[in-house]
């Protein structure tokens, strides 16, 4: 029977690392990086969460992890803002035009 060890989240974690940091590089419209933004994020709250497992046995990590969730829920919400403005002025979410909003 094969067990879960701390190396298969870590292995899980970098992979999600990688999509994200992936997304974020390729994608030019801006929800795309902002999803990358969020695996980003993901997958250092289960670095957290399985560090704190498998090495401390203490609720550290899962502490840590929920503030990592809030702030990613208010970084969403107010990153959603910014991209309903940027719309309003150029009919577009593509970040390579964002150039033109200079003054």
């Amino acid at each position: 029977m094969l067990t879960i060890g701390l190396t298969h989240y870590l292995i899980l974690a970098a992979f999600m690392f990688c999509c994200g940091l992936y997304v974020m590089t390729i994608k030019r419209n801006a929800v795309g990086i902002l999803i990358g933004v969020e695996l980003i994020l993901n997958a250092a709250s289960l670095n957290l969460v399985a560090f704190s497992r498998y090495k401390t046995g203490l609720l550290d990590g899962q502490i840590v992890a929920l503030f990592v969730i809030v702030l990613a829920a208010a970084e969403a919400a107010i990153a959603i803002a910014i991209f309903v403005n940027y719309y309003n002025n150029l009919a577009t979410i593509d970040v390579d035009r964002g150039d033109s909003l200079n003054g």
